[in-house]
């Protein structure tokens, strides 16, 4: 996750990677807001993506997205910060299943994603 650019240019945070699962936050800052003024839906769905990565690739194997589904649930405005986990909710040889929770600094949920990726065998 280290050569994740779009991450760092963000200022995404990976705070927790183990089998299966992963942890990161952003802080929301003015150039992460859409018109409207409140944070980018593209902002949170990078956020959503990153822990996907982490939690997918953690096993080993490249894990590459096959398909990405989001709901979200809630604005939020600069100066929020976002935390986002990815779970596993199923691993074969060839698939992977995760489930993605954004929540506020208050614990509130902005918005639940679900990932879908294949493993590659080299």
């Amino acid at each position: 996750m280290g050569k994740d650019a779009l991450a760092e240019h963000l200022g995404v945070k990976l705070l927790e990677v183990k089998p299966g699962y992963a942890k990161a936050t952003i802080n929301i800052t003015k150039e992460l807001l859409n018109g409207a003024g409140v944070t980018h839906g593209g902002t949170i769905f990078s956020l959503a993506d990153v822990v996907f990565a982490a939690a997918s690739n953690s096993h080993g194997p490249l894990a590459l997205a096959l398909d990405v589904s989001i709901h979200y649930l809630k604005t939020t405005r600069e100066g929020a910060t976002l935390t986002a986990t990815a779970t596993e909710d199923n691993l074969t040889r060839k698939t992977g299943l995760y489930r993605m929770e954004i929540k506020d600094e208050n614990d509130k949920l902005i918005a639940i994603a679900e990932g879908l990726v294949y493993r590659i065998d080299k």
